[in-house]
């Protein structure tokens, strides 16, 4: 069974961390975006942050920053915003696939209507590597709202997910999140 958690010890965060450096080099080996922000792993370690991960036996298969958003600069709605997702190299596919049920059902439950998410992009979108990557996004259910520069002053491509409860989806993920705070809430980091 999957179990998606806050990530609260330190030796949790550090495994964040770790994942995230992991999955960094992954990305720097095919040529693809990785984030100009040296400090990336460091968020996950940051008192203020709450990162989430999604775990399957004890193995830490993504992390993400949740955020409560009601202003990104690129929408305006209120939303559930994943910030700094990274997902264990060589695993993504259905890694990705877990997290879109899971961010779905967990916005619905906040009573918020939309999930989202930004996507390193440092080409028009077409031509981009990670064109693939956000086709399959569409295919889970995404819309690509555009591109822009996003919450870490980067180039990225702008994901939305429509927030839906799927009554079924315990069985499969476990969901030991903590209300994430306001992307305006002192607490939270950028």
């Amino acid at each position: 069974m999957y179990e998606m958690r806050t990530l609260c010890t330190d030796a949790e965060r550090d495994e964040a961390a770790a994942l995230v450096q992991d999955r960094q080099r992954w990305l720097t080996m095919r040529g693809l975006p990785v984030p100009a922000r040296a400090d990336v792993p460091d968020l996950f370690r940051d008192p203020r942050a709450t990162p989430a991960g999604l775990v399957e036996d004890g193995l830490l298969l993504a992390c993400m920053i949740p955020q409560r958003a009601t202003d990104l600069g690129w929408g305006r709605d209120p939303s559930l915003f994943l910030s700094c997702i990274h997902t264990l190299p060589d695993r993504s596919d259905d890694t990705v696939r877990l997290i879109t049920l899971w961010a779905s059902d967990f916005a619905a439950r906040l009573d918020l209507p939309l999930v989202r998410a930004e996507v390193l992009a440092r080409h028009p979108l077409d031509d981009d590597p990670i064109a693939p990557f956000l086709r399959q996004l569409t295919d889970m259910g995404w819309d690509v709202r555009g591109s822009g520069i996003g919450q870490h002053e980067e180039r990225v491509a702008r994901l939305e997910l429509l927030a839906e409860q799927r009554s079924g989806l315990s069985a499969l993920i476990a969901c030991q999140v903590q209300e994430p705070p306001s992307s305006t809430d002192s607490r939270s980091i950028r």
